[in-house]
């Protein structure tokens, strides 16, 4: 029973990571391209985590399953957002879907312009 249970983990996980790699190719744009890569990996990661956790069973391999799970969980959204936020800042072509955010009105603002602090992030209007 434990095989079979291993064997779906790692194969669900291969799956996540194929559709991760999949999502990297194909998206359209940086940070699109990311959420894709950043997310199905991590959850990659700790599906074939689970699996070697699950395999050898001892106590140390599944503490160190899980601290590495811990590990990845802290460290890949972080890394994400400062990724994105270089890349909208440095000024990367976006799809043209992609919504521009404060961070690029702020960018952009002439000197003086208090208006582009308060704008939404999804909208032109400034909040109130």
């Amino acid at each position: 029973m434990t095989q079979a249970v291993v064997a779906g983990l790692v194969l669900v996980g291969t799956v996540f990571g194929l559709l991760g790699a999949v999502g990297l190719l194909r998206m359209p744009d940086v940070l699109v391209r990311m959420h894709a890569s950043t997310k199905l990996a991590t959850l990659a990661c700790g599906l074939t985590l689970a699996a070697a956790a699950v395999h050898f069973g001892s106590a140390d391999v599944t503490i160190r399953a899980v601290a590495i799970l811990l590990f990845l969980l802290l460290t890949a959204p972080l890394a994400a957002h400062m990724i994105g936020r270089a890349a909208v800042t440095t000024g990367v072509p976006l799809w043209r879907v992609t919504a521009p955010d404060w961070l690029c009105r702020r960018r952009d603002a002439p000197e003086g312009d208090d208006t582009a602090d308060r704008a939404g992030p999804l909208d032109d209007t400034p909040r109130r």
